[in-house]
């Protein structure tokens, strides 16, 4: 059964509650303050960054430094405001120097994120950079290969399209990878208005369908050029 709009919003509460006071891995004992993320709780888009930085560390929300402006500035382009999304970050607390996210940090932070996915329920998750991309695309393949084609990706119990996004610190940083950025971004506004995705078959349903003699299912179109 789905939850009502307002069970959805109590847990994302109770949700932000137990990660402020997580320990789940060392971060806990540098940060200032843990991240959650900011945005309408009824998104159909969310965006999913890296980790905090300092500003956002300080503040306790994600993407208030010079990239999030620019996130800003290109959701205006598409007609839509930061109001209209929900935006978090793969970890909730601050590599100490703003180093790469560890692997037992990631694992440690996975089931808040995939939590915010089930009951924030987005039809489009934006990935920006090659961590949030490879661990909600459950692939190794990097940001510059598969960026700006639509994927299709069950997290946790939610079927939804998937957008891999160059990062908008790395486009500040190079103005190519700005303006592929914004040519990206042009197309959210036609992924929204395609119909939800069906289940994505689990590799146990799979392999019952081999050995049943059937042939294995296509993958949904927008996972052709992921597959291929």
């Amino acid at each position: 059964m789905s939850l009502t709009a307002e069970e959805r919003r109590q847990q994302l509460v109770d949700l932000f509650k137990e990660v402020q006071r997580c320990e789940k891995c060392p971060l806990y004992e540098t940060r200032t303050k843990a991240v959650f993320g900011a945005g309408n709780a009824d998104a159909d888009l969310m965006f999913v960054g890296e980790a905090p930085g300092a500003e956002e560390d300080r503040q306790g929300l994600p993407f208030v430094g010079r990239a999030g402006q620019l996130l800003n500035q290109m959701l205006e382009e598409i007609g839509l405001a930061r109001d209209d999304v929900f935006i978090a970050n793969v970890l909730k607390s601050r590599p100490p120097g703003n180093r790469d996210p560890l692997p037992p940090e990631i694992e440690a932070c996975k089931p808040y994120l995939f939590e915010q996915v089930r009951l924030i329920e987005p039809r489009v998750v934006c990935t920006l950079g090659n961590f949030a991309t490879k661990l909600l695309s459950g692939s190794p393949t990097g940001i510059t290969k598969v960026r700006g084609t639509p994927q299709v990706h069950a997290l946790g119990e939610r079927t939804v399209h998937l957008l891999p996004l160059f990062h908008p610190a790395a486009a500040l940083r190079t103005p190519a990878v700005k303006e592929t950025l914004r040519a990206d971004f042009a197309t959210i506004p036609e992924l929204l208005q395609r119909p939800l995705p069906g289940p994505v078959p689990s590799s146990e349903e799979l392999e019952e369908l081999e050995e049943e003699g059937g042939s294995t299912p296509p993958p949904p179109s927008d996972q052709l050029g992921f597959f291929g």
